[in-house]
């Protein structure tokens, strides 16, 4: 217990230091930057940055924009969608087995956890799905969270695997559209024919994105009534 207690205030030492005294969207932009340059792998290290960021509590949203320049629309969505998970399933670990007091007390705010663990004990991956396609809460604090449910980690693994498709592509897909790693919203002259193609493919997935979700959300609600 005590070893646990340690680890929890460690964690948390990290976590304050690289909130508070490093600018963290700027660490992010420079990993993105040496990334580029490792070639083969880029990819690995791109993933045990997501990973560690997660665990962390970064927001990842520069990351995943920044995988549609450096890798690519498909190659980029894939590699974010295994960091992602990865650093969900970490985090989930986390909850479950070290800091379960920690994150008890920051959901205590989050009415629908309740809710939401009850129909986990029931519909462990199912619910887990739907909620990664129709969040009710920040995606950093549900990896935690769903560590404190009765679901089976293989069970999480899969389904916020499938979940995070949609949203992972979208964004990815946002990120290629910049084409300028140190500024992922910088225009970029292309021609008229370009333009169109990337409207229309970007209009699409937002599309796509927006009516799973909002499928998702019904689902959701009816099985957490």
């Amino acid at each position: 217990m005590k070893i646990k207690a340690l680890l929890g205030i460690v964690a948390l030492a990290i976590l304050g230091f690289l909130i508070y005294y490093l600018n963290v969207q700027e660490l992010l932009q420079n990993a993105l930057t040496w990334i580029d340059s490792l070639g083969f792998w880029g990819p690995v290290i791109f993933i045990l940055i997501y990973v560690l960021a997660t665990v962390c509590f970064i927001p990842g949203s520069i990351l995943t924009l920044g995988a549609g320049v450096l890798f690519g629309v498909v190659h980029g969505s894939f590699i974010v969608i295994i960091a992602a998970t990865l650093g969900a399933t970490a985090a989930f670990l986390v909850g479950r087995y070290l800091a379960r007091d920690w994150v008890a007390k920051k959901l205590e705010q989050h009415k629908n956890f309740k809710a939401v663990d009850d129909a986990v004990a029931k519909e462990g991956w199912k619910i887990v799905g739907l909620v990664r396609l129709s969040p009710i809460f920040p995606f950093n604090l549900l990896n935690y969270a769903f560590g404190l449910t009765k679901v089976k980690l293989r069970d999480y693994f899969f389904a916020s695997f499938a979940g995070m498709i949609p949203g992972t592509v979208m964004y990815v897909y946002i990120g290629s559209l910049a084409g300028n790693l140190l500024h992922l919203g910088a225009e970029r002259t292309r021609t008229a024919g370009e333009w169109t193609l990337y409207g229309v493919g970007l209009l699409a997935t937002v599309i796509v994105t927006v009516y799973v979700t909002k499928i998702a959300r019904r689902a959701l609600h009816k099985k957490i009534a």
